[in-house]
């Protein structure tokens, strides 16, 4: 996937996006970091065509992605995004059945498959067990993991989270980051996500795309650009930058 010159903004006139210019490399996992209202989830919504950039291309496999018809699209990207809704007493597995709307005539029944892809989707998330459950009965990061399911069943080479971690205790967030580097590593998907604890971004991804006012700062393998520097600048706070054998890099705050 390409960016190119990217240019976003809302109803309100203020530009969201400024030029956006970058790349995700297949078979990687990139992770968007930056502070609050930097445009990191404005930049995956357009990434994934949930909102049109004023100026700009968004290329996917060598073609315009606004040439995409809607099914043909959701063939290619998954999304899960922040906030997820759904009947309280849908069952895990009928909500997983959804992924494969995209293969599906309107009044055509299920495929095998489509039985079998969703299986699939379960088993790789660890809740092929819980599938007959109500949505509303699992935990937080049971839930996450059944949104994460559907758009696995899409059968999508490229996977989009939206801060897939967000409400989660430390627990199910590092339970939700293992799933993200087990699908990576087992299944060659490329996976965007938000994140907004740096040290997990830098745990868990190839590269990292550093955002701030609506500009890129610096992308790159987190190793060689996370710096004591590029966090003050960035985030206004004074950390020290720490290696560890077992934990690798990681920074730890020191205050304002």
């Amino acid at each position: 996937m390409e960016i190119k010159d990217i240019t976003f903004a809302y109803q309100d006139k203020v530009n969201r996006l400024h030029q956006i210019n970058s790349e995700i490399k297949q078979g990687e996992i990139t992770t968007i970091i930056g502070p609050n209202g930097s445009g990191k989830s404005t930049l995956l919504g357009v990434m994934t065509n949930h909102h049109q950039a004023q100026k700009g291309q968004i290329i996917l496999d060598g073609k315009d992605m606004n040439q995409y018809k809607l099914k043909e699209l959701a063939k290619i990207v998954g999304v899960v995004h922040q906030k997820n809704t759904a009947p309280a007493d849908i069952t895990v597995e009928a909500l997983v059945y959804y992924g494969r709307l995209p293969y599906k005539n309107t009044f055509a029944p299920y495929s095998k498959a489509d039985d079998e892809k969703v299986k699939w989707a379960l088993k790789s998330t660890g809740l092929y067990e819980r599938r007959k459950m109500a949505i509303d009965t699992l935990s937080g990061g049971q839930q996450q993991r059944a949104w994460i399911a559907m758009a696995l069943a899409q059968d999508t080479p490229l996977l989009f989270l939206d801060e897939p971690t967000a409400n989660l205790d430390i627990y199910y967030q590092y339970e939700i980051l293992e799933l993200v580097k087990q699908l990576n590593e087992d299944h060659g998907l490329t996976i965007v996500m938000v994140l907004h604890d740096i040290n997990q971004a830098i745990q868990y991804s190839d590269t990292i795309i550093v955002m701030k006012q609506g500009k890129i700062i610096i992308r790159g393998e987190p190793k060689s650009i996370v710096s004591k520097q590029l966090i003050q600048d960035v985030y206004g706070v004074n950390v020290a930058v720490k290696h560890d054998a077992d934990s690798g890099m990681f920074i730890v705050p020191l205050g304002i």
